[in-house]
């Protein structure tokens, strides 16, 4: 009688002590500015704390994807998790048995993290989600954002780069109807407005893609930094119509390239972060660009309506010069 006391009480004890305690589990969730995923696994009861009694198994749907054995210190990894790793593989003696993933190969679903010790073993369970918001610190909800831009900031980009192009083929066409373009001259300007169309197209055909990967970033700079061309393009369509550039051509010019600087700036700001702090920037910088563009135009239609059918600024001073030296040698 009392050995079977004994021996239900002792084993009473030992399955007392066979279970190890993990935390972290729950749900976890990732969103597009997340390189890397966390699955939290921590062991709060390690009693030897020897890597070399430890045997860690991570498991998604109850596929293994991760294993390691301490006492041989062989990893076991599934291929389509090639990028699965400890947090801190020097941290494991100490409960941390956390596994992180890339985002890319980290997919949605239900997570296990078993850990066992000599004749101990734990066990916990996750679910990873993914979330299409993401915000930083104490944001409001408005500030929120899903992606690497919101949608909205995305089609206003484009939509700013789109209107530069338009706009700029336009005062080309206002300036050859209204003046002779040498024909080199003429071509240069159109192959360059054109190579920057469609840099310009490559670069949204990635932005626009969610995400925030090298693509969207690629996207972005075909973008932002081709635009420089659209400066000395200005300064080509005025010299056409002034044979000397006034002081509101050069302030126009000079609005243009301002919006350039700040535009790559924006970039710069927005690169590295994810959501991007100073998206505004970017946007006002081109939108500064677009104005410049406008304005040009219009300066360059009323000017020519003023002086259609009368030579240019410059040529209408020669030209009675010229009269007035052939009057003399008569």
């Amino acid at each position: 009688m009392w050995l079977l006391a004994a021996s239900v009480l002792l084993g009473a004890l030992r399955a007392g002590s066979a279970e190890l305690t993990l935390e972290g589990g729950g749900i976890i969730e990732k969103n597009d500015c997340n390189e890397t995923v966390v699955l939290p696994c921590y062991v709060t009861n390690l009693e030897e704390k020897n890597e070399n009694a430890l045997f860690v198994t991570w498991k998604k749907q109850e596929t293994p994807i991760f294993s390691y054995r301490g006492a041989t210190k062989k990893f076991t990894i599934d291929p389509s998790f090639s990028s699965a790793r400890f947090l801190s593989q020097g941290k494991l003696i100490d409960g941390d048995a956390s596994l992180v993933l890339n985002s890319a190969q980290a997919t949605v679903g239900n997570y296990s993290c078993k850990v066992t010790e000599s004749n101990r073993e734990g066990e916990i369970k996750m679910e990873l989600k993914s979330s299409s918001v993401v915000s930083c610190g104490d944001e409001t909800p408005e500030d929120k954002r899903g992606s690497w831009f919101l949608l909205v900031e995305r089609a206003v980009i484009i939509s700013l780069v789109c209107l530069l192009v338009i706009l700029c083929a336009a005062q080309l066409s206002v300036i050859g109807l209204k003046y002779e373009i040498e024909s080199q001259r003429k071509v240069c300007i159109i192959v360059a407005l054109v190579i920057f169309a469609v840099v310009a197209g490559v670069g949204a055909a990635l932005f626009i893609q969610d995400g925030y990967t090298a693509q969207n970033q690629a996207g972005l700079g075909l973008i932002v930094i081709p635009a420089v061309i659209l400066v000395p393009l200005q300064y080509v369509m005025f010299g056409i119509v002034f044979d000397s550039l006034l002081q509101a051509t050069l302030a126009l010019i000079g609005l243009k390239l301002l919006g350039f600087i700040i535009a790559v700036v924006g970039f710069a700001l927005c690169v590295p972060a994810c959501p991007p702090l100073h998206g505004s920037v970017l946007i006002a910088g081109l939108a500064i660009m677009a104005i410049a563009s406008l304005l040009s135009l219009a300066y360059v239609f009323f000017m020519g309506s003023r002086m259609k059918d009368h030579p240019r600024p410059g040529k209408a001073v020669e030209e009675p010069l010229n009269d007035a030296k052939g009057v003399m040698l008569e």
